[in-house]
């Protein structure tokens, strides 16, 4: 009996009842299997378990000379797998040996020994044949005569042979990143495998890959100078390496590398061959029709315009030649037309003359297929992108043949335009998406660092997935490097998209990735290190910092990062980098020096790097706004900021020259295309008056020292529990000694004297004051000062508060804080959902780290009114409390989704005290200012005034309208606040408030 023994299977039949199914099952011949536990890697034998290697000796790989080349490939790469961790190298046979232990690894139908093994029902025939990149891993004993157990690795088809080799080197330990980044395996004496199978597969989409695009400052340099001088340029050589990569991440497609630095991918007869070997589908991004590349291949001297209405018979010549040239490899075609390169199509005066012309280009092309490669062309892979201007063209009624898989693109931040409607979903061809993990263009790039957001990637992937959107999932990497996690989190998610159901798969997967590649005693802190890093770059990428933009490029400017409000949120974000910084140096001094490369690549450098990028500007802003105020600290920071930028340089330059013996010299570029944010900080020339030796700024107060006649700090109250701040700083360079003197004793202040000193770093101080209201005369207002004295002089910062209460001793809502209430989404007081839909919360998504989501409506929603609304629609309430009357404005900061379809827009409705509805909708136009500032920041901000409201208690209701509206946070402002970029805290009252 094989070690799918039916007895466990047997008895469960038996107790679950079903006893007739089992009879017929077994009448009709069909293999009835327990469901055994999947394959998992043990320390010492286990009974039915398969040793791979030990006692000095790797247990053979056997394959069948009959199989596709990539099952070789696939079993070679295997061998120097368990090399790497055992020091033993499996030797490859293409016939069965007297040997104890064997590795028998094929495809059902191209391997003699596995279909034998398949018609002695030996293996789950059933749930691997005919299935699309499906296998199984299992332990057989006795498989010949000549072998008494074998290891047998099965696919329905040879990329699923493949992807079965490369799921046992990653339970082996042998990550997918073991060449592109390093990541070496923990070396064992031995392995052994325990009994049991796996099978996985198929996936939930059917092809999935990567877009080599951009890659004029990464791996086209890295290519031509370090790894492939002999081509000069991403040649056979680099793509074997990028197709192994592919399928160890269980991905089947490319879009090669187009830009005019690189050659394209058909210029090297080799890189086509290398493709079949591999097993990798080829295919060419939306403005590469017929797997052309223009700007590599169009000549526009010898060949004309490329303009389809006045130069047809040159152009389909030219697509012609490349579908011959392309007939022997896997190839999914790109249909239709657009301009040279990332540009709309000659000739068209707007999308509506444009649907006829690309109509008649459909059927040419397809007429082109049909000739060369099959006379049903509905059997050949096709696809058609409706990226920028073509979305246009598509809505203008264009007619897209029913077979070819419609391609819809994010904006190229994240966000995904358009989904699949009903009839949409109906289609033979079915959908996917194109999306971005690294960019080129306005409003700003992002090529330098990995820094796409899971919870985004998943919330948009899953949105798309069940909108059927799962023929192709594409993914723009750029160079690949440093888009490591992002591309494994993306490709994970294609191949198996049930995990990603459940947002709160999004952390563990990234801390299993951690695991895997550092250990699990490491994994924890990586974690969290690489969440923070995400989390601060979804408020604001690192390229975005200087707060400039491109096409056309502008000159940085300020930040508008809050220096004097809320607590000197500008300072808050230096403090968070500079705690990610100090927990990466930590963890690089206690890696084990296997990993020490892989973490640089992985962890150090991207944490680094962003934290360089936002002290360089945050310095540099501090220096401009202290130097104001006259501060002698103004000068520190210009320090400070020039550092922060020498770091990145050397940074990079050892990236570059010496991680891994430099191997990775030229792949990154810390400049790409040398955008001014990525320049030396500009810092604008400044003299301070040293006159009044020192000074004293209170929050709030923003303006030069000494020329307030009184110093204030916010006020306090005995709900909120504020903190506010009170810098003490030199203008001269000379030392003050300072002391803190208070009258009314409630008053708490962090330090009551102290030094200042030229000495850098310590030529000011944050005190920080906070009202201990339990204190002294509790219950009765607050007006007293802070008296700061030294070198024979005095300031005083007057300090008001109120004993403010709600009357409400059970009242445990949101609450007034000096004409602000800050509410997050998720922190609804109540809520009604409806048989229309719901309310979802999502994890890990947005600025305070938890999203509402409004569900799926079961109809499309394009009238509304608002005794329907009220009615049937589902809502979320927030009961706030305020102090003062006032006409109140209410800022709803969401996510910058897009419709879901055409009969959609992004709404919700807001109703005040259940007064009358408003209805918002934060649809954006084309790359409007506004679309553009809602990308840079991941956040769409509406204000909406209501109608106004006296002091004491009230509900805003937020009630959905269309679906894939996430709103993130909700502020309620009363008269004038402070600007603020990032999230102000929650306004509610404390648990212990007296």
């Amino acid at each position: 009996m094989n070690c799918f023994s039916i007895l466990p299977g047997i008895l469960t039949i038996f107790r679950s009842g079903s006893i007739l199914l089992f009879l017929i099952l077994i009448i009709s011949g069909v293999q009835v299997y327990a469901q055994p536990s999947p394959i998992r890697l043990t320390e010492t034998v286990q009974a039915g378990g398969f040793t791979i290697a030990a006692a000095g000796k790797a247990s053979p790989l056997l394959i069948d000379t009959a199989d596709a080349t990539v099952v070789r490939i696939a079993a070679t790469a295997l061998s120097s797998d368990v090399k790497l961790v055992t020091g033993l190298a499996p030797a490859i046979h293409d016939q069965p040996t007297a040997i104890p232990y064997a590795v028998i690894i094929g495809t059902l139908g191209h391997n003699k020994l596995i279909d034998a093994l398949a018609a002695k029902g030996a293996l789950p025939v059933a749930q691997v044949k005919g299935k699309w990149e499906t296998f199984c891993i299992t332990i057989v004993n006795n498989p010949t005569k000549n072998i008494q157990k074998a290891l047998v690795i099965a696919g329905s088809d040879p990329r699923g042979t493949a992807f079965g080799v490369f799921e046992l080197s990653k339970i082996m330990g042998v990550s997918p990143w073991v060449w592109w980044a390093d990541a070496m395996p923990q070396h064992r004496a031995a392995m052994y495998l325990s009994a049991g199978v796996s099978i996985i597969g198929p996936p939930s989409v059917k092809y999935r890959g990567i877009f080599i695009n951009d890659e004029d400052w990464g791996l086209q340099p890295w290519a031509a100078k370090t790894f492939e001088p002999e081509t000069g340029d991403i040649g056979p050589k680099t793509y074997a390496k990028v197709f192994e990569l592919l399928l160890r991440l269980k991905a089947n497609l490319i879009w090669p590398a187009m830009h005019p630095s690189t050659n394209p991918f058909y210029h090297y007869p080799r890189n086509k061959q290398v493709a079949a070997d591999y097993a990798i589908v080829t295919g060419s991004s939306h403005a590469e029709p017929m797997m052309r590349n223009n700007v590599g291949e169009w000549d526009k001297k010898t060949m004309g315009d490329f303009n389809y209405l006045t130069n047809k018979p040159t152009i389909t010549r030219y697509w012609e030649e490349r579908v011959k040239e392309s007939s022997l490899n896997e190839v999914i075609y790109s249909l239709g037309m657009r301009g040279v390169h990332d540009s709309g199509m000659e000739g068209v005066k707007n999308p509506k003359d444009a649907v006829p012309l690309l109509e008649g280009i459909f059927t040419d092309q397809r007429n082109m297929l049909k000739r060369h490669i099959d006379k049903d062309v509905t059997k050949v892979p096709q696809a058609f992108t409706a990226y920028k201007e073509v979305l246009d063209i598509y809505d203008n009624n264009l007619k897209v043949p029913d077979d070819v898989t419609l391609v819809w693109p994010d904006d190229n931040y994240g966000y995904i335009q358009r989904l699949s409607n009903e009839p949409e979903k109906q289609r033979a061809g079915g959908s996917g998406v194109y999306y971005h993990a690294s960019y080129w263009g306005r409003p700003h790039d992002y090529l330098w660092l990995g820094t796409a957001h899971p919870g985004l990637m998943r919330e948009e992937m899953m949105k798309a997935y069940d909108s059927k959107a799962d023929r192709l999932w594409v993914l723009n990497v750029g160079d690949i490097k440093p888009i490591e996690y992002n591309m494994e989190f993306f490709l994970d998610m294609a191949f198996n998209a049930t995990l990603f159901k459940d947002s709160k798969y999004t952390k563990q997967h990234l801390l299993t990735w951690a695991g895997n590649l550092f250990g699990k005693d490491k994994a924890p802190a990586i974690q969290q290190v690489l969440w923070q890093y995400y989390q601060l770059a979804f408020e604001r990428k690192p390229e975005y910092m200087g707060w400039s933009q491109t096409e056309p490029t502008t000159k940085t400017s300020y930040t508008t990062y809050n220096h004097f409000f809320y607590g000197d949120e500008a300072q808050r974000r230096i403090d968070q980098y500079d705690s990610l910084e100090r927990a990466v140096k930590a963890l690089r001094a206690s890696i084990r020096s296997n990993d020490a490369d892989a973490f640089y690549e992985l962890v150090y450098y991207p944490v680094r790097g962003a934290s360089l990028m936002n002290k360089k500007f945050l310095y540099r802003d501090k220096s401009y706004y202290y130097a104001r105020q006259n501060r002698l600290s103004a000068y520190d920071y210009v320090r400070l900021s020039k550092l922060a930028y020498d770091s990145i340089v050397q940074e990079t330059n050892w990236y570059n020259t010496q991680l891994a013996g430099g191997k990775w010299k030229n792949i990154l570029s810390m400049s790409p295309r040398n955008l001014p944010v990525y320049q030396e900080p500009v810092l604008t020339p400044f003299t301070t008056d040293s006159s009044a030796v020192w000074g004293v700024a209170p929050e709030g107060d923003s303006t030069a020292a000494g020329s307030r006649q009184t110093l204030q700090l916010p006020a306090f109250d005995a709900l909120n529990r504020q903190q506010y701040f009170i810098d003490l700083f030199l203008t001269n360079a000379t030392t003050v000694n300072w002391t803190a003197a208070i009258t009314d004793q409630r008053i708490r202040l962090s330090a009551v004297s102290g030094t200042l000193s030229p000495t850098a770093g310590k030529s000011q101080v944050r005190i920080w004051v906070e009202i201990d209201w339990r204190a002294g005369a509790a219950g009765s207002p607050l007006s007293d000062q802070i008296s700061f004295t030294g070198a024979g002089k005095t300031y005083a910062v007057s300090v008001t508060g109120t004993p403010l209460s709600t009357g409400q001793a059970s009242y445990q809502g949101f609450i007034e804080n000096n004409g602000l209430i800050s509410m997050y989404a998720t922190h609804y007081s109540w809520s009604k959902m409806t048989a229309a839909g719901q309310w979802k919360v999502l994890d890990d998504l947005g600025y305070t780290g938890r999203s509402l989501q409004a569900s799926f409506l079961q109809q499309p929603t394009i009238t509304v009114t608002e005794d329907a609304i009220k009615k049937n629609n589902p809502w979320v309430a927030y009961d706030f409390y305020t102090f003062s009357a006032d006409t109140p404005i209410v800022t709803v900061f969401s996510l910058p989704t897009h419709p879901l379809h055409k009969a959609y827009s992004v709404r919700y409705a807001l109703s005040l005290d259940d007064g009358p509805l408003t209805i918002v909708d934060f649809r954006t136009a084309g790359r409007s200012e506004e679309w553009k500032q809602n990308v840079l920041r991941n956040s769409a901000i509406r204000k909406t005034m209501m109608p106004a409201i006296s002091g004491g208690k009230h509900t805003l209701k937020i009630y959905s309208i269309d679906p894939g509206v996430v709103i993130d946070k909700i502020l309620l402002t009363l008269g004038s606040t402070g600007n603020a970029y990032s999230t102000i805290a929650e306004t509610r009252l404390k648990k212990d408030t007296p």
